[in-house]
């Protein structure tokens, strides 16, 4: 009976440290995997939500679309937002403007009927006052001058010793004083002050501007 409850002892001891190897090997491989789980979670790279990755794609779609763009060589302001920037119009460059007139006529033809009739009321104007110095303003030398040995004057100098009462004849006073000036017509030699007769001054275009040309008796 004794040697009967020895061994059922013995193998109760036996079966407990069974129990005890099993469990304790169980907790060695639980532990195991969790360090290793641990592990995998510290190695890993961090990834962002779904909801954060959204946000991210929507901010860089944002600062490519044309509309977020910041402009190049813009000012920001301390809020970190484009500045307004304001030009004062006294310091920026005057813009170069171009016509007709300013670049100078090509020839007779380019100039126009109002142009042509404010340069010949200059020349009324100097001719009813026989003003030689005015006329001589208007005109472009080496000019034509129609009277007896003057021929080609070459300059203004040459021009103003012709004298106003050699140069202001009384025909040429009255032809240009009748002349018709609303409607000049240009031709080749230019235009005419003149009523029709010999006497009369022709202008037209001589270096891209209007200037005298002749002076007929």
């Amino acid at each position: 009976m004794r040697k009967k409850m020895k061994k059922e002892m013995k193998s109760a001891v036996v079966m407990i440290l069974s129990l005890a190897l099993t469990g304790a090997l169980l907790t060695g491989c639980g532990g195991s995997r969790q360090s290793r789980q641990d592990t995998q979670q510290e190695s890993a790279p961090n990834v962002l939500p779904e909801t954060a990755q959204d946000t991210v794609v929507n901010e860089v779609e944002t600062k490519q679309d044309g509309a977020g763009t910041e402009p190049a060589g813009s000012v920001m302001d301390e809020a970190g937002k484009p500045a307004e920037i304001v030009v004062d119009e006294a310091d920026a460059e005057p813009v170069e403007k171009t016509d007709q007139a300013a670049a100078g006529y090509e020839d007779n033809f380019a100039v126009d009927s109002k142009t042509a009739k404010e340069f010949a009321e200059k020349v009324k104007a100097a001719v009813a006052d026989k003003d030689l110095e005015a006329l001589a303003d208007l005109t472009a030398f080496p000019v034509y001058v129609g009277l007896p040995d003057a021929g080609v004057v070459e300059t203004r100098e040459d021009f103003i010793k012709l004298g106003a009462e050699n140069v202001f004849t009384e025909e040429l006073l009255q032809s240009v004083e009748m002349a018709d000036i609303e409607n000049l017509q240009p031709s080749m030699a230019g235009f005419s002050v003149s009523d029709e007769r010999i006497a009369g001054i022709n202008f037209g275009v001589a270096d891209g501007a209007l200037a005298i040309n002749g002076i007929n008796y």
